[in-house]
Order: structure tokens, then C-alpha cells, then sequence
């Protein structure tokens, strides 16, 4: 049989697959489906005496004629003592952690917990060669953390029965799903590169990218706009998992364009012959049939039944390749599903997901299923890694307010008094630590204070909020203040789960915002976090047209001395590109109000030299919208469409639909420096002639990035770079990759402002601007792009 023909599982997803049944539900269960549980877990383990092995790793492989299945997992713990002749007896600990009260919890509480564990007693019974083994399931309630232990003896005959029948049910999905692998596996070695050719820079990143999976190492590579990364990265991981060096791909990113281009990919791979299975994975919130109603068989019919019908759902899609959200959400209509759980469990058979950040990083949201037990060879892309910087310091933060804190406290008031005097302790602390504020503040009258401490003292009230909130949430009552209570439940456990991870990396801030206070846990640096999340996986490929300078990404990234680092040159011939730069006119603040004049006679000169398309990137929606009415005041015969705040996806499709190669008159859009038209867009040709990046894309100064520099600066002393100029000038790097996408396309860009002259920037230009012309007044602009036009 070809080993092609292996199918892995985990004792979890076996079991949960041929036995769930009935409604989806998700009324409260506390911590035991959090990471509270896994401390509750680690607690029990560490108390029991030498006899008690916990954490044990067991997989077995069951061959059948037409699959082999190779199922692993971990039991919670192996009890090894002596009966009273001195035989060995094995006892299997399978620990739960429960909200109920334990009075409440009898012997077939839940039969999947019984079906797990006694899945790991076969499988550690087999192996050892043992006739019988006890099983044990361990009942701790999360509050009071008391036991309760229900045991049962097994012959290894009557465990070989079940697990037996398990298998042959198991069996028949995992012989699809192995003559699927191995469809796909042929096809992929068949696969021959979509294009006519390799563009020189693409094979260097796609040979670059192979060998890497092949090593399951890590990779963190810059790729110019239009080099084709996302095919360079995609092509070479298809062969790798052809060749069973991956077992399934996880294509990462944060936007939804990035998310199309990737399944445009591979749509054009399937037109080569690939037969590949992918899965595109939607936020709930975005997909969701009844916004508002609780995920509860009372409130939602899409809930009700769910696991009665999945299986016949997963059957009738089984043909299908692409699982996009459109044929997602089709297929949970057609057969009554939740489409976000129908979602997840396609991903159980999809080769390829993609998917945001999050459901690989984020400690609060990332995939279990995939990542908690197993250890299977998965590879990750990760698509435009220059946003997973401000991302990752998101998702490994955590902050509380007191207002909701009080909000809450007047709310259960008269229905909760004990929980709501919880709260109105916190709300006391909350309160004494704003006043702080204004005595700790390190610059003038602003209202913070930053320590690089964890916040001890608030700790416990937070644990006893947390206690009580569990107890009351466990027994799933509706009420008017339930989803507030859920919703601080959810913020108090991630604090503290957050505060666990606390270390040299964190600094905690106290800030007063009018009437309310903010406490916040803020990882500063999120690379010990990021190098330990992709350890989930085999082998990684961080990628973006801008990550520049290279060493700081792949430091801030959790990059080690061994992961490989490439900057692969523009594959398009220099003289395609005309950059201009502006770099007598000033654009900081103090200066706008006298410089708007000449940045507006600077876009006219530019734009004047073609007829076409332009796009006007300026820093914020207020300078954007101040030099746009000065533009079209001054240009009224040029057609002039600008940015919206909070656009939706018809909106922004409609403004990128005016883009067209035939307008026969200029179009000037203007758009936000970093907005969501500043990367990812996919304008080639006549579509977009030109680009006027305004200013230096540095952020905002606020309280956030100044903490990033000056913990920087303590650090390495590169504060400023750090926190402002790298990100900065990412940003106006990606808006100039707008410009040129193919190798027929030429295009003009104008940078204006003094401050790219200066080193600090200037040595952040990629090779390919290194024939910069430097335009001194709006005369000069006029004439070198003119020039420019003129040669093409």
C-alpha cells in the first residue's frame, strides 16, 4: 500500500467524529474549555506522587486493507501502582475540569469523556502488553477545585471491542479521505508552474521556500511588489505537500483581499490539474445566519441538530474543492447548519486553510482541534508579515475598564448582590488607580502611569470575579444582563491569562480617559510569543513586499540565528519606475496649514505630465480631505474620488471599479497612507499610471508607541526606528508597490516631503529607487515627469 494512503487523527477528533450527536450549544462552560483548564490540569498533576506519569504521548497505527490510520494523543496521566500479590496495575487518569457542582455530575456525565479515555487505556494497554486496565475520570470543579473520581476496570478484550468500533465506523471517512491524499499527491507532482515561465526573483523565493519546508525551518522573506510571492510561496508548498514533506497548509493573513489573491492562486493551480481541497475560514460574526440569537438550540435553528446533520452535510460536500464562504454559507443553508462550525469542520479534511492570523497565533481563539494535541508536519504562510507586528502585540495583550465594571455592578445589583460586590471592588481599585494617574504621570498633566510590573493586588479580585461569574454563567440563564456579564467574564479571563505570560517583554499602563480608567497588560515585544505559537507547526515563511529592514522583522518576529533571510531584487527593469522626490516641502504638523498650497500645485504637476489613473496617498482622513477639496477646487475639470471612513466591501470594490484602463480623461483618488488601499490592491496596466505618497507614514504619537520607544530605547536604542520610522516607511512602500504589478507596466511616483532626504530614511529605499531624482520646486516635478513619459 502506498504510504501515501496514511491517515492521522487524533483520539480526540476520532472520538468526537463517530460520536457526537444533537443540538450545537454554546451555553457557558466556563473554564473548562478555556486554558484555565490546562491549569487546573497541570495543579492536579503536580500534586500526585511518583507513581502518577503525567502528560503520556500515545499513538498506535491501525492498518486496514484499503487505509492505514495512525491515531495519537496524550492522556492526562498514567497511574503505575502494585495490587496486594505485587502485580502491576495501570490505572488511566483522564482529568475534566467542570463548572457544575459536583453533585450534579454522575458516572455517564459525559460518554465522550469515557470514550477518550478509554481509547488511551487500549492503546497503553496494547503496547504494554497488559490483560486489563482501569480508567478514571477526574471531576475537578473550577471554583472549589474538588475532586471527583469515577474508576472502572477494563479487559483489554472489551476496550479492543470498542476502540474496534470506533475504527469501523472512523474507517470509511478515513478511506475517502486517503484516496483523496493520494489523488491530490499525484496531481501535485504532476503540477507544472502556472505561467510560461518563472520570473527570475520568484524562483529564487520559490527554490528558497522549498528547501525551507523540506527542513522545517523558518523563513523570513522580502519579495518586491510584483515579483508574484503569493504564487513563490503557494507553487512550492503544493510540491512539498505532494510529496509528503507538509501534511496540511495554513495560508495566513489579515486581509480580505490578501484572502482572495490566495484563492485565485490556487483556483489557477486546480486549471493546471492540482486536485486540492481548500478551506477559506470567515470570522462568525461575518457569517452568522441570526445575528443576535444565542448559539442555543432554543434561539437558533442552524443550532439545533447540528451534529445529527453534519455528517450527511460533510458527505453530500465531500466533491467539492474550493470551500469558500459563499459555498460555505450555501452548503449550511442547504442542510440547516451553523455555517462558521460547518466551517470548522471542513478543515478537518481541507489540505490547504486560509485564514486570518488569529486561528494560528492568537492564544485566546487559535484552532485546538489542530493545535492542542497533535503534532502533526503543518506549514504556515504568512502572507503581508509586516502586519503581524501591531497584530501580535493585540493578541498577547489584555486590558479592563472600570466603567464596565460598574456598569456591571449596577446591573446585578439587586439580582447578583454578591457578584456585583465582586465588582464594585474592582471598580474601587479601578478607581484608586486613576487617581494615580495624574501622580505618576511622566509628562505633564497627562493622565498615565507606566510600570514594567504585573499588577499583583488586582489579581485576586479578578479571580474571585472570575469564580463567581463561572458559577452563575454555568447554569445558562437568560437574562437582560447575561451578554454583559459574558462579555467581562471573557476580558477578565484573558487578563488573566495574559498576566501568566507576563515577563521582561510586558509593561503594564494605567490610563484616564475622561470618566473611565483602562489597565492594560501590553506586550511591547511579541517575538518570544510568536517563536513559541509557531512551534504549532513544522516549518514557516513570513513574507511581504516590505520587510524592511529585515533584520528587525525577523527579530520582532521571533526570527533565531538559523532561520534563513532573503531579500529577493525587483524583477522589472528600473527604468519601468519614475521616482520623484519632493524633498524641499514639509509635511509634519506644525507645518500643514503652510504647506498645503504647494502639496496641492505638486499633485497637479505630477498628474499633468499623462492622462490616467492616480492614487493620493496623504497620512490622515482630515489632511486627506483637506487637500482633496483644496485639489478639486483648484483642478474642477478633474474627475476626483476619495476614501470613506469605515468602508464596507461593496464600497471599496466600487471605488477600485473606477479604476478603469479605458478612462478616457485623469482620475485622482485619495486615500489614507496605511488605509486598506495602501496594500494589497491589484491595479496593473493603464488601471494605475502614478502614485503621491504625502509624508513619511510615521504613526500617530500616542501613548502605545511611545512606550514601544522607549522600551526600545533602553533596549538597543533604536526607540525611535522601532516604534515610528520602520513602520512609517512600510507603509509608503506598499503604496508605491501600486504602481508597478507587471513587467509591462510603467508608472510615476512622487514622494513629497523634506524628511526623505535624511539618512534615517533614505537607507530604507530599496534597490530598485536607487535612481530617485530629487524635484526641488513644483516647476522641476513638472518637467522630470514629463521627461519620464516622454522616454517610455
Amino acid at each position: 500500500m502506498s504510504l501515501n494512503r496514511v491517515v492521522k487523527t487524533s483520539v480526540r477528533n476520532l472520538v468526537e467524529f463517530v460520536l457526537r450527536s444533537g443540538d450545537l450549544s454554546a451555553t457557558f462552560t466556563g473554564s473548562s474549555r478555556m486554558v484555565e483548564g490546562s491549569k487546573i490540569h497541570r495543579k492536579i498533576q503536580q500534586a500526585q506522587g511518583s507513581e502518577y506519569e503525567p502528560e503520556v504521548s500515545l499513538a498506535i497505527v491501525v492498518e486496514r486493507p484499503d487505509v492505514i490510520l495512525q491515531i495519537s494523543g496524550r492522556a492526562d496521566g498514567v497511574i503505575t501502582t502494585k495490587d496486594g500479590t505485587g502485580n502491576k496495575q495501570v490505572t488511566i487518569d483522564e482529568i475534566k475540569s467542570v463548572t457544575d457542582e459536583l453533585d450534579e455530575i454522575q458516572e455517564e456525565y459525559n460518554p465522550l469523556h469515557w470514550a477518550q479515555a478509554k481509547c488511551y487505556a487500549y492503546m497503553y494497554a496494547i503496547q504494554q502488553g497488559l490483560p486489563k486496565i482501569s480508567v478514571q475520570i477526574s471531576y475537578c470543579q473550577v471554583a472549589s477545585l474538588e475532586m471527583k473520581i469515577f474508576e472502572k476496570v477494563y479487559s483489554v478484550g472489551e476496550l479492543t471491542d470498542f476502540f474496534e468500533s470506533l475504527i469501523t465506523e472512523y474507517a470509511l471517512w478515513a478511506k475517502r479521505l486517503g484516496d483523496w491524499i493520494e489523488v491530490r499527491n499525484v496531481s501535485s507532482q504532476l503540477l507544472q508552474f502556472p505561467f510560461p515561465e518563472f520570473r527570475h526573483s520568484q524562483r529564487q523565493l520559490a527554490v528558497a521556500v522549498y528547501t525551507t519546508l523540506t527542513k522545517g525551518r523558518k523563513l523570513f522573506a522580502q519579495a518586491p511588489t510584483g515579483t508574484g510571492k503569493t504564487m513563490a510561496t503557494i507553487f512550492p508548498a503544493v510540491k512539498a505537500l505532494g510529496l509528503g514533506q507538509v501534511e496540511k497548509l495554513f495560508f495566513l493573513t489579515a486581509k480580505t483581499v490578501t484572502r482572495e489573491l490566495a484563492e485565485e492562486a490556487f483556483a489557477r493551480l486546480r486549471q493546471g490539474g492540482l486536485q486540492c481541497k481548500t478551506l477559506t475560514l470567515t470570522a462568525k460574526d461575518k457569517t452568522c445566519f441570526m445575528p443576535g440569537a444565542a448559539c442555543t438550540p432554543e434561539e437558533c435553528q442552524y443550532a439545533k441538530g447540528y451534529y445529527d446533520r453534519i455528517n450527511l452535510a460533510l458527505n453530500d460536500c465531500w466533491h467539492l474543492e474550493a470551500f469558500t464562504r459563499e459555498t460555505i454559507e450555501q452548503v449550511a443553508r442547504d442542510h440547516k447548519l451553523c455555517p462558521f462550525e460547518l466551517s470548522l469542520d471542513l478543515a478537518l479534511w481541507a489540505d490547504i486553510v486560509i485564514c486570518d492570523y488569529n486561528y494560528v497565533f492568537d492564544p485566546r481563539v487559535y484552532l485546538k482541534r489542530f493545535f492542542y494535541e497533535n503534532n502533526d508536519q503543518y506549514c504556515f504562510l504568512v502572507d503581508e508579515a509586516h502586519n503581524l507586528v501591531d497584530r501580535a502585540r493585540d493578541m498577547f495583550s489584555a486590558e479592563i475598564t472600570k466603567q464596565s465594571f460598574l456598569d456591571l455592578k449596577k446591573s446585578l445589583n439587586h439580582e447578583l448582590p454578591r457578584l456585583a460586590k465582586a465588582a464594585g471592588k474592582i471598580n474601587s481599585y479601578m478607581l484608586a488607580a486613576g487617581k494615580l494617574c495624574a501622580e505618576k504621570s511622566a509628562v505633564g498633566e497627562a493622565d498615565y502611569y507606566v510600570e514594567a510590573l504585573l499588577p499583583a493586588k488586582i489579581l485576586p479580585q479578578l479571580r474571585k470575579f472570575m469564580e463567581l461569574a463561572e458559577k452563575w454563567l454555568a447554569k445558562n440563564e437568560q437574562t437582560s444582563f447575561r451578554e454583559e456579564l459574558l462579555e467581562l467574564y471573557f476580558k477578565v479571563n484573558a487578563f488573566l491569562r495574559t498576566s501568566e505570560m507576563y515577563d521582561e517583554r510586558y509593561v503594564t499602563y494605567c490610563e484616564k480617559l475622561e470618566k473611565d480608567v483602562k489597565l492594560k497588560l501590553f506586550c511591547v515585544n511579541p517575538s518570544e510569543l510568536l517563536r513559541q505559537a509557531v512551534k504549532r507547526g513544522r516549518a514557516t515563511i513570513f513574507f511581504s513586499a516590505t520587510l524592511t529592514p529585515l533584520a528587525y522583522f525577523s527579530e520582532i518576529l521571533g526570527g533565531e540565528e538559523e532561520d534563513g533571510k532573503m531579500a529577493v531584487p525587483s524583477p522589472f527593469a528600473h527604468d519601468n519606475l519614475g521616482l520623484l522626490v519632493a524633498d524641499t516641502i514639509s509635511t509634519t504638523y506644525k507645518m500643514r496649514q503652510q504647506t498645503y498650497e504647494v502639496i496641492v500645485d505638486s499633485i497637479t504637476a505630477a498628474i499633468g505630465a499623462k492622462t490616467g489613473n492616480y492614487l493620493v496617498f496623504l497620512p490622515s482622513y482630515r489632511y486627506m480631505e483637506e487637500v482633496c477639496q483644496r485639489f478639486s477646487s483648484k483642478n474642477p475639470s478633474t474627475r476626483v474620488i476619495r476614501q470613506m471612513g469605515e468602508m464596507t466591501e461593496a464600497e471599496r470594490a466600487e471605488f477600485l471599479q473606477h479604476f478603469s484602463d479605458d478612462n478616457a480623461a485623469t482620475l485622482v483618488g485619495f486615500a489614507v497612507l496605511g488605509g486598506v488601499f495602501g496594500e494589497g490592491i491589484d491595479l496593473t496596466g493603464e488601471r494605475l499610471v502614478g502614485a503621491i505618497i504625502v509624508g513619511v507614514g510615521l504613526p500617530k504619537i500616542c501613548l502605545e508607541r511611545e512606550i514601544v520607544r522607549q522600551w526600545f530605547d533602553r533596549t538597543n536604542r533604536q526607540g525611535f526606528e522601532y516604534a515610528y520610522v520602520y513602520p512609517g516607511m512600510n507603509k509608503v512602500l506598499q503604496a508605491a508597490g501600486r504602481v508597478i504589478r507587471t513587467e509591462q507596466d510603467r508608472g510615476l511616483i512622487l514622494l513629497i516631503d523634506a524628511r526623505f532626504s535624511q539618512p534615517r530614511y533614505r537607507r530604507l529605499f530599496p534597490p530598485e529607487w536607487r535612481g530617485a531624482v530629487s524635484a526641488k520646486s513644483v516647476t522641476t516635478i513638472a518637467a522630470k515627469a514629463k521627461m519620464f513619459w516622454v522616454k517610455r
